[in-house]
């Protein structure tokens, strides 16, 4: 096995001025760095790295709990966090709760207990209470894509406008004439679903239309929910003539149920999703979609983890970042004798 004493006699300088060139904790001259290097890539020189870690006190991970890595909009997040992450010299470390709390919680633990740097978590269910927990034990937190009540205040956070999404998607159909529109929702309790409903209530009050009770189905951010929702909708006695699913897997289920009934898209039924997710772009029809800035997200979460960890003493910041339409084909005007 290749030592540092070994790299240090390779290039001609003592052990101490090679580890000094490894961790940067002392200035060299350029050509003594040059010569170390060199002769760490001649010899395939590796560093142990948990050496240097423990060294540091830091583990170089950091934990990223997700509720769904499955889910294309969290594999998008999570490319973000996983780039910044690596580009800075932090492993990451992907755990997927499956949009269970208890769950949640044994992996918030055993990220702890592995002594991560910090966590970038999408919540479950995760109560204020915990996150503020992990802050008193000196556990680097940001929160993503969800608001956690108490918690906002005192935690960095990266969101999206949720509700002027629901109502661009919302005031995007009533452009088309139409005026049943139907939204499937994703969980009552997860705030980008609930805000995204606000948007969706906002435009149809400021068009003078009644809010419908009965045109609104819950979800659960998949695709199945998505089919089953529609196929809910499509079998009132007064129909939508449009659908704003909450998420992009359920507006792909509602194209299915729309199919499935004998319905064209959009020529009689308009379907509009959010997320906008690579696989938004390659539907039959191609989907009509809210696009949040998904990667950005991740990239941003990760940068404020990392200022965190690196002992960044600044108020907790929050980003609330913009949405905006994209249409696409499963979007068209109302039909006339809809009308």
């Amino acid at each position: 096995m290749v030592t540092m004493r070994d790299v240090a006699e390779r290039a001609g300088v003592s052990v101490t001025t090679v580890s000094h060139v490894m961790n940067a904790t002392r200035p060299v001259s350029d050509d003594v760095a040059r010569r170390v290097r060199q002769a760490m890539d001649d010899l395939e020189y590796q560093p142990n790295l948990l050496a240097r870690s423990l060294r540091k006190g830091q583990s170089l991970a950091i934990g990223m709990v997700v509720p769904d890595s499955v889910n294309p909009f969290f594999a998008e997040v999570a490319h973000g966090i996983e780039d910044t992450g690596f580009a800075e010299g932090y492993t990451v470390v992907l755990c997927n709760s499956g949009g269970d709390l208890e769950r949640e919680l044994v992996y918030v633990s055993k990220l702890v207990e592995r002594q991560v740097d910090g966590i970038v978590i999408v919540a479950a269910g995760l109560s204020s209470e915990r996150i503020c927990d992990l802050q008193d034990r000196s556990v680097p937190v940001v929160v993503v894509d969800r608001r956690l009540n108490g918690v906002a205040a005192g935690v960095d956070s990266v969101l999206v406008d949720n509700e002027r999404g629901g109502w661009l998607a919302t005031q995007h159909l009533l452009e088309l004439g139409h005026r049943r529109i139907g939204c499937i929702t994703g969980p009552f309790d997860l705030t980008p679903s609930a805000e995204r409903v606000t948007g969706y209530r906002r435009a149809l009050e400021e068009a003078g239309i009644a809010y419908d009770s009965t045109l609104v189905v819950r979800g659960d951010f998949q695709h199945a929910s998505g089919f089953t929702a529609a196929s809910q909708l499509l079998s009132l006695p007064g129909p939508p003539t449009a659908i704003f699913a909450c998420n992009d897997l359920m507006a792909m289920g509602a194209i299915g149920a729309a199919t499935a009934s004998g319905r064209r898209v959009p020529d009689d039924l308009s379907i509009a999703g959010f997320d906008d997710v690579r696989l938004a772009a390659f539907t039959n029809p191609a989907l009509t979609t809210i696009a949040q800035p998904k990667f950005e997200m991740g990239k941003l979460a990760a940068s404020l983890l990392v200022e965190r960890i690196k002992g960044a003493d600044i108020e907790p910041r929050h980003y609330t970042l913009d949405v905006h339409l994209v249409v696409r084909a499963s979007t068209g005007p109302v039909a006339r004798e809809a009308a």
